[in-house]
């Protein structure tokens, strides 16, 4: 298949990080090859990985805490930049990841919906237009003027995903966020996603819950240590993880 014609392209992906903080990259660096050796300290939570993802699949990443799969979600978000290889997106991104992330203490709820909406790319008009509905979602209609500082954390996990989930990108990205969210709260995102997969979004979806991995994905990618160990049907990726894993 075309690279045109799918939504995600991932080949011969890496990014190296420093214990304890991202490394930056020198001038020198710049001009070094993509082979050199690694310095003291340094280790590649990605490398190698390729894969193609097709429009309107929906794909789970499965792997032990520390193998590469928020890294590899940041990465196709924009948030990250590889040190070898790309990802090839075509149409934007509504991330689930980090999902509080971008939000400003000392605003209010509403200036937050405004400002952070747009700052996905939403036109002011489609923010007005939208802005009712993501206040009934996250059920914060008597906390509209109230500073995001003063929310509590699954106020401020309703609020950012109900500002997400109404982007109209056609990719959606989504680790693990929901975990924080009370159940009643978390079945209720769960069906606006199954909502939007049935309008044909594709999702990468991160979870170790595998009941909700089987709810919502067909396929699935197994990482360890930062390589792509298996690649198939997610019924026989869990297999595997599971096998590995002792279960």
């Amino acid at each position: 298949m075309a690279a045109s014609d799918l939504a995600i392209r991932v080949h011969d992906l890496g990014v190296r990080f420093r214990r304890n903080r991202r490394g930056r990259r020198s001038i020198k660096d710049l001009f070094a090859g993509s082979s050199r050796r690694s310095k003291p300290g340094e280790f590649w939570a990605l490398r190698d990985v390729s894969f193609d993802v097709r429009p309107g699949e929906s794909i789970g990443v499965v792997g032990r805490n520390g193998q590469g799969k928020s890294t590899l979600l940041k990465l196709v978000a924009g948030v990250l930049l590889p040190d070898e290889g790309g990802v090839d997106v075509n149409g934007g991104v509504a991330p689930l990841i980090e999902i509080t992330g971008g939000f400003v203490g000392d605003l209010t709820v509403r200036e937050n919906v405004k400002l952070t909406a747009g700052l996905h790319g939403m036109a002011r008009a489609e923010v007005a237009r939208r802005y009712d509905g993501i206040i009934e979602f996250a059920e914060l209609h008597d906390f509209q003027d109230t500073p995001y500082k003063h929310l509590s954390n699954g106020m401020k996990v309703r609020l950012a995903f109900s500002v997400v989930s109404q982007l109209p990108e056609p990719i959606l990205l989504v680790d693990e966020v929901l975990a924080v969210g009370d159940k009643a709260f978390r079945e209720k995102c769960y069906r606006r996603i199954d909502e939007l997969l049935a309008e044909g979004r594709t999702l990468f979806f991160v979870s170790h819950n595998e009941r909700d991995l089987r709810r919502f994905c067909t396929r699935g990618l197994y990482l360890d240590k930062g390589a792509l160990v298996l690649d198939g049907p997610l019924e026989e990726v869990l297999a595997r993880y599971d096998a590995d894993s002792g279960v």
